[in-house]
């Protein structure tokens, strides 16, 4: 008895000490070699700079945030900085979101995803799909150890983040990460915070190009057009967006709450009067906090129900 007294608390001490590891600090996606990848050039070397802006990843991290003690509600969020698919805004648009979940029960894995480059990799067009896609089978493979139900795992981009999100919730059927154990990579549901949706005419032209190149053909363009890529088996999705937005275009937004409502998902928007483009999680145009709306959003929707 002692014996396997003794062996529970040594398995249970190290599952301690792993949560206390993965408590914001950085895991490696992918453990045994990143797929599609080809050896970085001497010069691309990984830089962060002051305010946290990330650029040049060649190897992607998954970084967990846990709720304190006793108020996780056994629901997780993968969170996707934005930055045109040239850089990741990994403050404003990482972390500090990841620890507003938190605040709400919620489990947060912020994405450090490759951008693309045809540096490092093979295909360019699927490195980021693929690391969005790792990321979510990475969290439901390890669901019972974190404390997370399976079945309510979302996932949440800003600007180019937010393609990157609304790619990982529509193409979800053409996995494009080794998953011999069949784990599924659809998101249970989307948080898209003004993203880039379309690669048409309301394309923000910089993520397009970064993305799949200057000239590429009409079905790469139609395949990343997310706005068309929606079906009924698309997850629930809330979104939001500034009307006066000068980067993104917010009829990025419309088209794909469009989209929604004519496959019949359950979708809700929130178009503020002013707010521009890239404000995080606080509009400084507005008093209205969209956190706020999400948060219900996700109550209303039983993503807060333990």
């Amino acid at each position: 008895m002692m014996k396997n007294f003794s062996l529970s608390l040594v398995a249970a001490m190290t599952l301690i000490s792993f949560s206390a590891c993965a408590q914001e600090k950085p895991m490696p996606l992918y453990p045994n070699g990143v797929p599609n990848s080809k050896p970085a050039p001497g010069a691309y070397v990984e830089k962060t700079d002051s305010t946290h802006w990330i650029t040049m990843v060649s190897q992607p991290t998954l970084t967990a945030y846990f709720p304190a003690k006793g108020s996780a509600n056994g629901t997780a969020i993968v969170v996707c900085p934005g930055g045109g698919y040239a850089g990741l805004a990994s403050a404003h648009e990482g972390f500090a979101i990841a620890r507003e979940f938190n605040k709400i029960g919620i489990t947060a894995f912020v994405l450090k995803y490759r951008l693309p480059s045809d540096d490092i990799m093979v295909d360019k067009t699927i490195g980021p799909l693929q690391d969005a896609q790792q990321a979510i089978l990475t969290v439901r493979k390890h669901a019972a150890e974190w404390g997370i139900n399976p079945q309510k795992i979302g996932i949440i981009g800003f600007s180019a983040g937010g393609h990157l999100a609304s790619t990982e919730g529509t193409h979800f059927d053409k996995v494009l990460v080794d998953d011999k154990e069949n784990i599924s990579v659809r998101p249970d549901f989307m948080m898209l915070i003004y993203p880039v949706i379309s690669f048409g005419p309301m394309a923000h032209v910089g993520s397009r190009e970064n993305l799949i190149g200057k000239t590429p053909s009409s079905a790469l363009l139609d395949l990343y057009s997310n706005e068309k890529q929606v079906t009924a088996n698309t997850p629930p999705t809330f979104l939001v967006h500034a009307a006066d937005d000068d980067v993104v275009p917010v009829e990025n937004s419309e088209m794909f709450f469009d989209a929604l409502l004519k496959a019949k998902v359950k979708a809700e928007m929130h178009i503020f009067q002013a707010g521009g483009h890239g404000f995080g999680l606080n509009n400084p145009r507005s008093k209205d906090k969209w956190f706020d709306w999400a948060k219900n959003w996700l109550d209303e929707n039983r993503f807060l129900v333990p």
